[in-house]
């Protein structure tokens, strides 16, 4: 096998003479090929629900010469990944354009099925407990995923007094910013496909200081897990043009509405004192449309003011 073909091709061309046990190690490795190279042949054949064997003689199958050699083309996988072009033909490349909307939302949804049935409940208790009891929160998510960590850190900060969202372009400011953690506090990590080797780092760091780490990931085979003491497992697209992060998202909403049945009296507190702020210094004076006014003032600096 030539060593420019690419591993997921090699599997796409020869699925149709796979077995039934190879073709789902075919489907699991094609969608989960950045946690199957973290595998040994006997984990991944617990993962996937075959033999050891069975993968063994899949890696050969394919024009290996035994499960090392292919672990090292699953590596190679991983180091060149898809570009988003490729990824976004590998995906959607056989969907009609007036079906794209449909698809896609529907790919949603039925992540945020899956989230929802393989959730761990007793962790996410264990999560919304130990944020309860923490000194101070940090939250980190790098990338694509620091929207999440914003979205999460701006209703922390309504509920709780010390809540950190670390933002850096580097390790080296990671552990600047987290210089006083201990044991008394928590640090949420936001990570999914590609995962973030800064955000692993900050986790690292955070676990050598004994605080409790949470992590939101897509799977218990992620690397993020390594440091963490509870995760939150939900499910991603890592094969489409942009990360799908609809289920994580609803993830951390339900993580925040736990946390304010919980803290309800500091919740209405805080938001009873924003409006106060709000009505004082006119905060939303020029940058709040309301929908009860029939005309909407719209200035124009070349026009001067005009209702419409």
């Amino acid at each position: 096998m030539g060593k420019t073909e690419n591993l997921l091709s090699r599997m796409n061309s020869l699925f149709p003479s796979f077995s039934k046990g190879q073709k789902k190690l075919a489907t699991y490795i094609n969608d989960n090929y950045d946690k199957a190279v973290f595998l040994t042949a006997a984990k991944l054949g617990e993962v996937v629900g075959v033999s050891e064997s069975t993968v063994v003689r899949f890696a050969i199958y394919l024009g290996y010469k035994g499960y090392p050699e292919f672990q090292k083309a699953l590596e190679e996988l991983v180091r060149n990944k898809l570009n988003s072009i490729q990824r976004m033909e590998v995906t959607y490349g056989k969907v009609p354009q007036s079906e794209i909307l449909e698809t896609v939302l529907q790919s949603d949804i039925d992540k945020i099925k899956l989230t929802l049935e393989h959730m761990d409940q007793e962790a996410f208790e264990i999560a919304v407990d130990t944020i309860l009891k923490a000194k101070r929160i940090y939250i980190v998510g790098i990338r694509s995923c620091a929207p999440l960590a914003s979205f999460l850190s701006f209703y922390l900060n309504l509920i709780f007094d010390n809540v950190h969202l670390l933002q850096t372009n580097s390790a080296s400011e990671l552990f600047e910013q987290m210089i006083r953690i201990d044991e008394k506090d928590v640090i949420i990590g936001i990570s999914f496909p590609r995962y973030s080797m800064r955000t692993l780092k900050a986790m690292e760091f955070a676990n050598k200081r004994s605080a409790k780490v949470i992590t939101l990931t897509d799977s218990i085979h992620s690397p993020m897990n390594l440091y963490s003491s509870c995760n939150l497992i939900a499910r991603s697209d890592m094969a489409s043009i942009v990360d799908s992060l609809v289920a994580p998202l609803s993830v951390v909403n339900a993580l925040v509405v736990a946390l304010c049945m919980k803290k309800q009296k500091e919740v209405v507190s805080t938001l009873e004192s924003l409006e106060e702020i709000w009505d004082e210094f006119q905060v939303y004076n020029n940058d709040e449309i309301n929908l009860a006014d029939n005309n909407i003032e719209i200035k124009n600096p070349n026009m001067g003011e005009n209702n419409v």
